[in-house]
């Protein structure tokens, strides 16, 4: 928490999905760290320490969103973290995101009455 406020990282590099988060979840009273690669959201996570982790599974490099959760949860990482991808449901079907320490999967486009309700209950 940084100011009474949970502290969400987002990793997506989709400047236009990583602003559209950013903008709902700062309406809402969350603090928004946020970064472009998984590479920056290693540094970011050290720094920010958060409650909560949004990842998109694929960015730059095949596995990228995969082995930053990998490197995360080496470090003792305990917060929830959930997969952003385009595949959404199809993806929880063909995927046992468990075995990577996900929490679950969010569809894009977010639907921002979902995440808000997911924060509130995984944050409580």
């Amino acid at each position: 928490m940084q100011d009474g406020k949970h502290v969400i990282l987002i990793v997506d590099d989709d400047p236009d999905i990583l602003e559209s988060l950013r903008v709902i979840l700062e309406a809402n009273r969350y603090v928004v760290a946020g970064a472009s690669t998984a590479e920056e959201g290693l540094r970011v996570y050290k720094t920010a320490k958060p409650d909560l982790l949004i990842v998109d599974l694929m960015m730059e490099e095949i596995d990228a969103g995969t082995n930053f959760v990998k490197e995360i949860r080496a470090l003792g990482n305990t917060a929830p973290i959930y997969v952003l991808s385009s595949l959404g449901d199809n993806l929880s079907s063909t995927m046992d995101f468990s075995s990577l320490g996900l929490t679950g999967v969010l569809q894009k486009p977010v639907n921002p009455e979902l995440l808000l309700t997911l924060l509130k209950m995984k944050l409580k």
